[in-house]
């Protein structure tokens, strides 16, 4: 089966303004939503957004942003899941 990019939806996104790192629930088909850390997207100096990058390794303040928002990831996350 290929890949059809019609059946890949983003659900939610969150974004560290800071860090310029991304987090998003993603899902492809009717599979189950599932959770995708990075890319991170940087901005150039005009204000505009550089090409995506990946997230790497994570820094500290990627973590504790993470750690922040976690709780409501989680429960978006558990809500588009459905029952499981």
């Amino acid at each position: 089966m290929a890949y059809d990019p019609e059946k890949d939806k983003k659900l939610k996104e969150w974004k560290c303004e800071e860090t310029g790192l991304t987090v998003s629930i993603n899902q492809y088909g009717d599979s189950e939503p599932k959770l995708q850390i990075g890319p991170r997207i940087l901005m150039k100096k005009d204000g505009t957004p550089r090409a995506p990058s990946k997230s790497g390794r994570l820094s500290v303040e990627d973590v504790m942003w993470l750690y922040e928002n976690i709780d409501e990831i989680k429960d978006d996350l558990t809500d588009l899941a459905g029952p499981g």
